[in-house]
């Protein structure tokens, strides 16, 4: 992203130590499974935030955001405490947090971020600024991470710092994801695989369909339904739902008498199902028979774990209407973004249903982008 280093400059009076950046993510099919130790398949979108960043040895924490107007943000590392940072600088703030309760000696730094990755979408961009701010100062300190090492300690900073119990996938999709696949994930151990994802090879597009509707997974509702699958996981007596096969769930909802908790359980399952489905198709090389997966996907999240709304709902209807191959809402839910599989040539037209379909509602115009995937963290220079 240009201009950031110079702007560097302009901040704190002479130019970074280098420049990083961190990809958000679009996640294909596995959604609400991370943090039950389940299975996911995302991948890095080419929006990226990018962090410029020096280090300092006095214990200053100076952050800035080319998209906030706050000015710049001065903190004490030695001070940092969950919950004691408002807004966007928690995110890298808790990073340092995060690395120095893990041991690593991080004595400062002046940040200066940008980022391309829509905030609200569920397209990841608070992983981003994590992951870009742990990256940098992986290297600028010599701390000798690697990157599930980088991704977990990310986690722990919106997990613990922000105080967003999200799971693991987003920050390692920006960590680890090669351009040109998807990144098949265990998050219980954090094995993963490289899965080939050429969508145009074979006549494809992958479009993401930004709804605008905001969403907040710290408001207590993502919240709840990990909860609720906690107590589904404990009331079955697994130490998490991935234990749970889809062979077995018919006996196991059996077993649960409160029907929110059966709700939730029957959604973290199947989608298990689902992502053990899609990846068997790509590398069948039958990449078409993955949207009736994801149409099939969107159902379970809109009617076993209710996190959609109603522009998601209108977008995976106005898409499939239109002749796509298959779409779902992807990441938290309640707002942010859709995804479509589609054949090249009927792209256009399937963007231009959504869209119009928006406009009937008199919903705000979505924004519909092709997702291309893109590579993951790197220094820039």
């Amino acid at each position: 992203m240009s201009g950031v280093a110079a702007e560097f400059g302009e901040l704190y009076g002479a130019g970074p130590e280098g420049v990083w950046a961190a990809p958000g993510r679009v996640n294909l099919i596995g959604e609400y499974t991370d943090f039950n130790e389940g299975f996911v398949l995302p991948l890095a979108l080419p929006h990226t935030a990018v962090a410029a960043v020096s280090r300092r040895d006095d214990g200053v924490l100076r952050l800035h955001s080319r998209d906030v107007p706050d000015g710049v943000v001065r903190l004490d590392v030695a001070a940092l405490t969950p919950g004691g940072v408002p807004g966007w600088a928690a995110y890298p703030a808790g990073v340092v947090w995060a690395l120095r309760e893990a041991g690593h000696r991080v004595t400062g730094a002046d940040v200066h971020l940008a980022s391309t990755v829509p905030t609200g979408a569920g397209l990841s961009s608070s992983a981003a600024l994590e992951v870009v701010t742990a990256l940098a100062l992986n290297d600028l300190f010599g701390l000798g991470l690697s990157r599930p090492e980088l991704a977990v300690l990310a986690q722990r900073a919106e997990n613990a710092f922000v105080g967003v119990p999200c799971g693991v996938m987003d920050q390692m999709a920006s960590a680890c994801a090669t351009e040109g696949h998807a990144l098949h994930l265990d998050t219980r151990d954090l094995s993963y695989r490289q899965v080939p994802f050429d969508l145009a090879a074979v006549g494809l597009r992958l479009l993401v369909v930004d709804t605008r509707v905001s969403h907040a997974l710290g408001d207590g509702a993502y919240a709840e339904r990990r909860a609720g699958c906690e107590a589904g996981a404990r009331a079955l007596g697994v130490r998490a739902l991935r234990e749970v096969s889809a062979a077995h769930l018919s006996d196991a909802l059996g077993r649960l008498s409160d029907e929110t908790v059966r709700r939730y359980v029957r959604h973290v399952v199947t989608d298990n199902e689902r992502v053990a489905r899609t990846l068997a198709l790509l590398d069948a090389g039958d990449v078409r028979g993955v949207g009736a997966v994801l149409t099939e996907g969107h159902a379970s999240l809109r009617d076993d774990l209710r996190v959609s709304c109603a522009e998601l709902d209108l977008a995976v209807e106005a898409a499939n209407e239109a002749g796509a191959l298959g779409a779902r809402m992807t990441g938290g839910g309640f707002g942010g973004s859709a995804v479509v599989l589609v054949e090249d040539a009927r792209a256009d037209a399937v963007a231009k249903a959504v869209t119009h379909a928006f406009e009937t509602a008199a919903f705000a115009p979505p924004r519909v982008f092709p997702a291309v995937p893109a590579p993951g963290a790197r220094r820039l220079s």
